[in-house]
């Protein structure tokens, strides 16, 4: 790594050759399959970057110039050359962020490492730097996948309004976003891509005009930089040029110079320029390259000669709804899937494989993916779109307006929710349970292990007059927490041990995933005196009509979900027993309304208090109080008598 080491910011590139800067890329390749083998993070899109954000630093003068990235995962190498070199704690606490972050460097712009707003932050910055008169350049590194979002288009449409507003766009054309990108758009940046006789018409000359003296270099430029007329001639990239943007490319994403040569170019326009770079997902490590599925877009910890993962993390939440959704594709000929190009990442894979006609891959366009699933079921089918639940936040106008006003049955399967952990703020899937609590007839499914994954799948499917919503976590899935008792619609996973008609003390509603902590939240409690029933409503929404007649019968009830306090389950719970006339107390616990640093699951919730000894030491206080209250009105009572 001798180049690497002597890399402290972008402007130490300005002194390396040209074979010095593919040494370079060759070290940054090395250094990052050695690194992220170790911590697990994303792999694939970086190694396919390293001469890109090479060329990007050295064309452009970062932090005075805005380079921003979407959706972020691409970063690393921009982070190497940017001074952060250190990556043996990435995504973990206290270590580097998976994606860009302002906390770490003035380097970055964008934390958000949603997909597809970075054209708008970009059209946005250069509207600012025309108002102020500021001559800084933008540059947005846009993938063809994230080119799938409407949001994209709806700001190129903005951008392409202005012709004399600076503003270069990179499209970082892998032919991938997790998976191979799929559409019209993919279909017309693959003509591009295989339409080369404009390259190899430029190739031919290149060698000829370089060696005549004087005129030789400009007159290459000048052709390389021809205008449509030429260029519609050989290659059909006039869907970009008719919306008013200059187009440069295809440029080999993978040949320092030609993209030095072009970006030169884009920056010195004085307009808005698309920059179209091939680049190759994985590039330089065999192992991804042999990755159909994704090119390693993720990794975990692995074997760095091998690619092999170092552990299998036993069976996952999202598995096992993947193979139920196979059971279910064999049971159910209008079961369909729909993904948001995110096909094996939420376990629509199989389902896939075997029913390819029957799931529908919309890119990464969450609002469309949600409207055709309206349209799916009115037409008689019953869709289930599965997705992070971090990602259902942006189609929530859809799921409001389309599905659910129109009564139509769609389930959507939100996969990662609660607290993520070491991808940060953005993924953590902390609102879905509080901003689907306002839609009419929607139903919420809080599975708490494999069995009722499978169980409440199979109930929402059945649901063909309403929304359905089934979430579940991240990760590993642990055993089974069987019931022992029903009370309406929920389980009881606990009975209070009381004598005869004794009132207990505690009702502990507990959602979803966070049950086994639940179960040793009572036994703490137990080991205080303090008798507690721990309930799972399984549906947390709407509130089940046996919750408040069974909080009348307790001192004190608890809720516990992986979901903000904001909005949530507990305060859907308190509301109802609001309404019922049910005057108990209630204390909620969940995650803050702020955004969460990255760092392990485990982490994040001791940091915020949703741990078993954190909330049964606050539980024990709150019993504490009442009995005091309860000792002092009955002395008061007996004083008066």
């Amino acid at each position: 790594m001798a180049l690497l080491t002597r890399i402290r910011g972008p402007r130490d590139l300005d002194r390396l050759t040209p074979e010095q800067l593919d040494q370079l890329a060759a070290e940054i390749r090395g250094f990052l399959v050695d690194a992220v083998s170790k911590t697990g993070g994303h792999l694939g899109p970086n190694l396919g970057v390293v001469e890109l954000t090479i060329a990007l630093h050295r064309v452009f003068d970062s932090p005075k110039d805005k380079v921003l990235w979407d959706t972020g995962h691409q970063s690393y190498v921009h982070k190497l050359l940017t001074g952060r070199q250190d990556f043996s704690k990435l995504k973990m606490k206290g270590g580097l962020s998976g994606y860009p972050s302002q906390a770490e460097s003035e380097h970055d712009v964008i934390e958000n490492s949603h997909a597809s707003t970075v054209l708008g932050w970009a059209d946005g910055l250069a509207k600012a730097n025309e108002v102020l008169k500021k001559d800084d350049h933008v540059v947005a590194v846009i993938g063809d996948g994230a080119l799938t979002g409407g949001m994209a288009w709806e700001a190129l449409n903005n951008i392409a309004a202005a012709k004399d507003r600076p503003l270069v766009i990179v499209v970082n054309d892998n032919e991938r976003s997790y998976a191979p990108t799929i559409g019209g758009l993919a279909n017309h940046l693959a003509t591009l891509r295989t339409t080369d006789g404009y390259e190899r018409f430029l190739a031919r000359g290149k060698d000829i005009l370089e060696r005549t003296p004087v005129v030789g270099k400009p007159l290459y430029e000048t052709l390389h930089g021809a205008k449509k007329g030429l260029k519609d001639f050989i290659a059909p990239q006039g869907m970009f040029e008719d919306l008013g943007l200059k187009y440069v490319g295809p440029i080999d994403g993978h040949d320092i110079e030609a993209l030095e040569s072009a970006l030169t170019r884009a920056k010195r326009f004085g307009g808005p320029v698309i920059v179209h770079c091939l680049t190759e997902k994985g590039r330089g490590y065999q192992p991804a390259l042999q990755d159909e599925a994704d090119r390693f877009h993720a990794v975990g910890k692995i074997h760095p000669d091998t690619g092999l993962p170092i552990a299998s993390s036993g069976l996952d939440w999202t598995s096992v709804f993947g193979e139920e959704m196979v059971e279910l594709g064999r049971e159910r000929a209008d079961i369909v899937a729909i993904t948001a190009a995110m096909l094996q990442p939420v376990g629509l894979d199989k389902f896939a494989k075997a029913f390819p006609e029957r799931v529908y891959d919309v890119g990464i366009a969450e609002q469309h993916g949600a409207v055709s699933a309206a349209g799916l079921a009115t037409g008689g089918l019953h869709p289930v779109f599965a997705v992070y639940a971090t990602f259902l936040n942006r189609a929530f106008d859809q799921v409001l307006m389309d599905v659910a006003l129109h009564k139509c049955g769609v389930t959507f399967v939100l996969d990662r929710a609660g607290v993520t952990g070491t991808d940060g703020a953005s993924h953590n899937g902390m609102w879905d349970m509080s901003i689907l609590q306002v839609v009419p007839t929607l139903r919420i499914a809080a599975p708490r292990d494999a069995d009722q994954v499978r169980a409440q799948l199979r109930e929402a499917v059945a649901v063909d007059d309403a929304p359905t919503v089934v979430r579940f976590s991240k990760g590993a899935v642990g055993p089974a927490v069987k019931a022992v008792g029903r009370a309406g619609g929920m389980d009881v996973l606990r009975e209070a041990g009381v004598e005869g008609g004794e009132r207990p003390d505690v009702l502990l509603v507990s959602v979803g995933a966070l049950a086994p902590m639940c179960l040793e939240i009572a036994d703490l409690l137990d080991a205080q005196g303090i008798s507690t029933t721990v309930v799972d409503p399984r549906w947390v929404k709407p509130v089940d009509e046996a919750m408040a007649p069974l909080a009348e019968r307790h001192r004190v009830v608890v809720t516990v979900e992986d979901n903000s306090r904001v909005g949530g389950v507990g305060s859907a719970i308190a509301q109802a027993l609001r309404d019922a006339g049910v005057d108990v107390p209630l204390r909620d616990f969940g995650i803050p309304p702020r955004f969460l640093d990255h760092a392990s699951r485990g982490e994040v919730l001791a940091e915020i208090g949703l741990t078993a000894p954190d909330i049964a030491r606050q539980v024990t206080g709150l019993v504490a109080k009442l009995d005091g209250r309860f000792e002092n009105a009955a002395s008061a009572e007996a004083a008066r008598d």
